[in-house]
């Protein structure tokens, strides 16, 4: 599949000159607008929005959401889904927006740069976005720094979370456990001891260096057994292409052999020599 060249997102999103003041508001039927299906945010905290709607009922919306306008007369929502979800809890019937024409993949990559610009974006849903904005647009970690002004260690680092185990990762996005938990756990090779690790540190509210100090024996102590008892061949395969996020195969010789790493992009290929070198 080809890849989607990235087009003029960022700009759209931060007009450049007076670009801004040619902008038409307009209010919109909340019931035309349907939500962003690139919102990378999965969660939305129930009290940040009642605060919010309570803010939107007495003042109003301050700043208008950003859309597109589709076919069928409806509109989608590029950026700003938690004034318009308060907008709606506030019981409001129209609210202002921003129209702007826009493809597909425009509205992803504004969708994807709007968020990731946001600090209050959960780990896991950066990892993600981050992940997408590679596949999508065949970008490789150094493009996706540039584009966003963020250290490329920094989206290395995040998108390393996506090789944690569904559990933790689930507890990651649901803050139970932080990103310094996230990357302690991310030493833990053998996924039951990682699940394992991870709930103890949720169940017993451990700070990062209290994991640590679990983590340093039972890594160990990991590392001894499966030296000591040796895995098959298919074991192997499936533990390291479920810690590299691809497939993985082992080809055996007589005294030796090779592994064969999968990749798919240029950018998919930097994602995997960044999770093995870290």
């Amino acid at each position: 599949m080809q890849k989607k060249a990235l087009g003029r997102g960022l700009q759209t999103l931060i007009p450049v000159g007076n670009a801004a003041g040619r902008d038409e508001i307009e209010d919109v039927p909340l019931s035309l607008v349907s939500p962003n299906p690139f919102q990378p945010r999965r969660v939305f905290g129930e009290a940040e929005l009642e605060e919010l709607a309570n803010s939107v009922k007495a003042k109003g919306v301050l700043q208008p959401i950003l859309v597109r306008k589709l076919g069928d007369g409806g509109f989608e929502l590029i950026a700003g889904e938690r004034r318009w979800r308060a907008a709606k809890i506030a019981g409001l019937k129209k609210i202002p927006a921003i129209i702007r024409p826009a493809t597909d993949a425009e509205a992803m990559e504004m969708a994807l740069i709007e968020n990731l610009q946001r600090k209050d974006l959960n780990p896991m849903e950066a990892a993600r976005a981050y992940q997408r904005l590679m596949k999508e647009f065949g970008l490789t970690q150094e493009a996706v720094s540039r584009t966003l002004g963020k250290e490329r260690s920094s989206i290395a680092n995040t998108v390393r979370l996506l090789a944690l185990q569904s559990d933790v990762q689930t507890w990651v996005e649901s803050d139970q456990l932080s990103w310094g938990h996230a990357k302690v756990l991310l030493a833990v090779s053998d996924p039951e001891q990682q699940v394992r690790l991870g709930r103890r540190a949720v169940t017993e509210r451990l700070s990062v260096r209290d994991l640590e100090r679990l983590v340093r024996p039972a890594h160990r102590a990991g590392r001894s057994n499966n030296a000591r008892k040796g895995h098959r061949p298919s074991e192997i395969e499936e533990r390291m292409s479920r810690r590299l996020g691809t497939k993985v195969r082992l080809i055996h010789g007589k005294t030796g052999g090779k592994i064969v790493i999968d990749y798919y992009s240029p950018a998919d290929l930097e994602r995997v020599i960044d999770m093995i070198l870290g």
